[in-house]
């Protein structure tokens, strides 16, 4: 099937997923608001197969050294799968399922499925990295930019971690946990008991982002958009704390974020 863009709907809530750009999910509409800022490099972009920023763009496996592309100098930033096209395995009214092979620079074989699901109150996103040859490690993660100002409404950030990870020059976590702190952030927090955060623009929308995953990151240095990103790991997690994939287990991750009117 070709990688156009595929448009899903249910109740008042349509989504827009974009295989040929990335694996994105180019718009999410609820009654007419658009809620994810809108441009190629915006909407929702899956991480994969890392999150974040990998320190100088290396990673060990083992005792094998490998350097990814510096396209967040000095780091290598957000996977691989953003820049390439993705294929579209199965589409039905609410429901598309895409793939995407790895390729270079990312040096082992592996296929990424993204589903994408839609309801009239909730939208799932489900990824797995999956391998038939070589194990290696990874990441899955998403990475949203929900618009801050929803119908003449700025957006209130509500979420309650046990930790944030201490942020350093470098921009990537120095293994310290700190008590978290008040914003603006571009920093990663640890939820254990799941990533759950709200999102509220008054008097229009409340918008909850939920994930087993146990690692967010947010970021709302920017006017125009906030991210709340769940992930599978912390930044330079491929060196601090690698999620291995193998033969006979896939990496696998799910985010759902769930709307109600106010």
């Amino acid at each position: 099937m070709s990688n156009e863009d595929i448009t899903l709907t249910a109740g008042d809530a349509e989504v827009t997923v974009q295989p040929g750009n990335g694996g994105r999910i180019g718009g999410l509409r609820l009654g007419g608001s658009e809620l994810l800022r809108q441009g190629d490099r915006f909407g929702c972009f899956p991480m994969v197969p890392w999150c974040g920023r990998i320190r100088g763009g290396r990673f060990l496996d083992g005792a094998t050294d490998h350097q990814m592309p510096l396209n967040s100098p000095p780091h290598a930033i957000h996977g691989t799968a953003r820049d390439g096209a993705w294929s579209t395995a199965r589409v039905t009214a609410n429901e598309a399922v895409i793939t995407y092979d790895l390729v270079d620079p990312w040096p082992y074989p592996g296929r990424v499925t993204q589903i994408v699901a839609l309801t009239e109150g909730a939208l799932t996103l489900t990824m797995s990295v999956e391998t038939y040859e070589t194990s290696f490690p990874a990441q899955i993660g998403w990475h949203p930019w929900f618009n801050r100002n929803v119908e003449g409404a700025d957006v209130r950030l509500d979420f309650t971690p046990a930790w944030q990870e201490e942020r350093g020059d470098d921009h990537l976590p120095t293994g310290n946990r700190l008590d978290p702190k008040p914003g603006p952030w571009d920093d990663c927090f640890g939820m254990p008991d799941g990533v759950d955060v709200t999102l509220t623009w008054p008097g229009q929308l409340e918008l909850k982002v939920t994930s087993p995953e146990q690692w967010v990151v947010v970021y709302d240095e920017q006017e125009a958009a906030v991210c709340v990103e769940p992930q599978t790991g912390p930044p330079n997690g491929l060196n601090t704390l690698p999620r291995l994939v193998t033969p006979l287990e896939p990496l696998e991750a799910t985010t759902t974020w769930t709307w109600r009117r106010l």
